[in-house]
């Protein structure tokens, strides 16, 4: 009886000890198979202002934008993606037919910028610094970029740009932009203070939740 207990009991201990790295197994594929929690998000985020003056973080073809008491009709979207890093590019038309690029970056903070184009110029990008109607500009960055198009901008749907990004004393921006295989683009970029812009989206004002 005794050699039949001994035995009984040996056999018991390994069947729980299969159980448990059978639970074990099945437990570490189930964490492995769980999506990622998404990352928090920016803490110093003005969500009054968004609510209050709409998002520029949500701009789309056909919205209606308010510069500086002036309005504009958003004909069309970039979005642009380097690595990690994305912002997006929206093109401006006022009744009047006046046009203007609105630029919406994070970095970390939003930073709005307002371009016009200078069809005229004959500066060329890559040195240190540059002088363009009388400012001197330093350069600050330049890559390569994704992107991809929505509405009417001119580009094809998808594709890639080079830039170049310089800036002046007092934060005026001059950038340079190839998009595939054509020639730079220039253009003069003045920020703007968050109070300076108002977003209608189409189809009335964002419900706040």
């Amino acid at each position: 009886m005794d050699g039949s207990v001994a035995w009984l009991v040996t056999v018991v201990g390994c069947l729980v000890g299969v159980a448990g790295v059978v639970v074990a197994v099945v437990a570490l594929g189930r964490a492995r198979r769980r999506p990622k929690q998404a990352g928090p998000g920016d803490p110093f985020r003005d969500t009054d202002a968004d609510a209050l003056r709409g998002d520029p973080r949500k701009l789309k073809p056909g919205d209606i934008v308010e510069i500086r008491q002036v309005s504009y009709a958003v004909r069309g979207s970039v979005h642009l993606v380097e690595g990690a890093w994305s912002w997006a590019e929206h093109l401006l038309d006022t009744v009047d037919g006046a046009k203007r690029w609105l630029s919406v970056e994070e970095d970390p903070d939003l930073e709005l910028v307002l371009w016009e184009a200078e069809p005229g110029a004959t500066v060329t990008p890559g040195a240190p610094t540059l002088d363009f109607a009388g400012r001197r500009y330093a350069w600050e960055e330049s890559g390569q970029a994704r992107y991809s198009a929505t509405g009417s901008t001119g580009l094809d749907p998808s594709g890639t740009v080079r830039y170049h990004d310089y800036r002046a004393q007092g934060g005026a921006r001059l950038a340079f932009e190839a998009y595939g295989e054509a020639g730079w683009e220039v253009a003069r970029g003045e920020r703007l203070h968050r109070s300076e812009v108002m977003v209608y989206p189409q189809g009335g004002p964002e419900q706040v939740s």
